[in-house]
């Protein structure tokens, strides 16, 4: 991948030298081009959209071998950008994020690039630009560290699979490229300027290693059907509750979510942001069977599921301690209220009580984390010391038969590590641990 330079006029100049330099090259010496060995370039119509590991413009892009339907999915997103079947935006919310549609034109995925996060540099949406000029001393969350809601959504993801918990949507780190996304005037012209270049003089053109637009990292969660707002949900389920069967599956996975919210700390669960599948086959009409039977008809069996999407305001360096606390909206349900059952224990406890399981999966979220632009060792360490103390909690708390309102009105632990591990997994190398309370607190604790 090319460079991108910071100013049109430079990039300008550039693609006049080497338009030049090409010139007398050819002039000189006819066959010059020709000569050059073809694997050395890219068109227009060779660059991959997705970009992959060891790209400059992505390093950090998974490859997805340990994922073939990942792989394919990306893949028939990719070929729909190619057919000109565009992302589309999603007016709702504070950030810029799309749908991304396959072939068949139906939603698979939703991106959430990076620089359009809710105080990106290529925010579409205005709500935040004013946000940030008008309130400047309320600028975002002080206890998250700042454009990496990507890293967040996918890290939420790792949890959820480690945990076998199976509520998050499954989410990677991708990069993808469409002209529905907000780029900068510059990017468009100078992509622009190389195409025009490229149609005029294909010898040139041929030397440009990127033509269209520069990709963008972001975070690609799989798209989910069936779901609604829990919002809709819960409120129909006050006038008509669920038959008692249902009922125990919901709190199961409602369970499945307070564990996965607590660990990460989101501080953004709202009951707007997680979705709820509910299917009641006994508030559903009765089929009326064709005369002739030459159709297996199977009934519709009651099923009641749990998707937790929108994690990008997770994973804190610190609790929150300045103006709000930023709760879980779930707290206040009446499922809060019920002891941890015994097989949310079975699933989750034998894991989170073994130290260095928890170390793996502080180990996996490094691995992801290490390869943002901004990253910083420090402040890396500061968010597992959250997250290992929220561990801490969340297994006392499974052990003395608590409830998820019991959970979360525990003091905020963090759980600090010092020292190195060895080099040998699972030997620890002087590795020691110190617990600490949290001190301070947000003005307003009840949002």
């Amino acid at each position: 991948m090319d460079r991108i330079d910071t100013q049109a006029a430079g990039d300008q100049q550039d693609l006049l030298h080497e338009h030049d330099n090409s010139l007398s090259s050819t002039a000189t010496n006819p066959e010059a081009t020709s000569l050059l060995p073809d694997v050395t370039f890219s068109t227009k119509e060779n660059q991959p959209l997705l970009k992959r590991m060891g790209d400059d413009s992505l390093d950090f892009a998974e490859t997805y071998q340990d994922d073939p339907e990942f792989a394919a999915l990306i893949h028939d997103a990719e070929s729909a950008i190619e057919n000109g079947i565009m992302p589309e935006r999603i007016y709702q919310g504070s950030s810029g994020s799309y749908y991304v549609k396959s072939v068949q034109q139906e939603r698979i995925g939703v991106f959430k690039p990076k620089d359009e996060e809710p105080y990106g540099r290529l925010n579409p949406k205005w709500t935040k630009w004013m946000h940030k000029v008008c309130c400047p001393c309320c600028f975002g969350r002080s206890c998250l560290v700042p454009n990496q809601g990507y890293l967040s959504e996918a890290g939420a993801s790792l949890v959820d699979q480690r945990l076998q918990l199976n509520i998050v949507p499954k989410t990677r780190v991708v990069a993808l490229v469409s002209d529905t996304f907000n780029y900068t005037a510059i990017d468009r012209a100078k992509s622009k300027t190389k195409q025009s270049v490229s149609d005029r003089f294909p010898k040139v053109g041929r030397r440009f290693n990127r033509i269209g637009l520069p990709p963008k990292n972001g975070s690609f969660q799989v798209y989910v059907k069936g779901y609604q707002d829990a919002e809709e949900w819960l409120r129909k389920w006050e006038q008509d509750p669920l038959p008692e069967a249902m009922q125990k599956a919901f709190q199961l996975q409602f369970e499945r979510l307070v564990i996965l919210d607590y660990i990460i700390r989101n501080t953004d669960r709202g009951n707007d942001n997680w979705l709820i599948k509910c299917v009641r086959p006994d508030k559903e009409p009765e089929s009326v069977l064709p005369i002739e039977d030459t159709v297996t008809w199977a009934p519709k069996v009651a099923e009641v599921k749990i998707a937790a999407i929108d994690n990008g305001l997770a994973f804190p360096f610190k609790h929150p301690d300045s103006w709000r606390a930023y709760p879980y909206h779930w707290a206040w349900l009446p499922q809060a209220k019920l002891p941890f059952s015994q097989e949310t224990k079975d699933l989750v406890l034998p894991q989170l009580s073994d130290q260095t399981f928890v170390q793996e999966i502080c180990d996996e979220l490094y691995q992801l984390f290490r390869h943002d632009p901004g990253f910083d060792r420090q402040i890396f360490e500061k968010q597992m010391s959250v997250l290992r103390g929220q561990v801490l909690n969340l297994v006392q708390a499974l052990k003395d038969d608590r409830s998820p309102l019991q959970l979360v009105q525990t003091p905020a632990v963090i759980v600090e590590r010092k020292g190195q591990y060895g080099r040998v997994k699972g030997v620890n190398d002087g590795t020691h641990f110190t617990q600490s309370f949290q001190q301070s607190a947000p003005f307003f604790s009840w949002c």
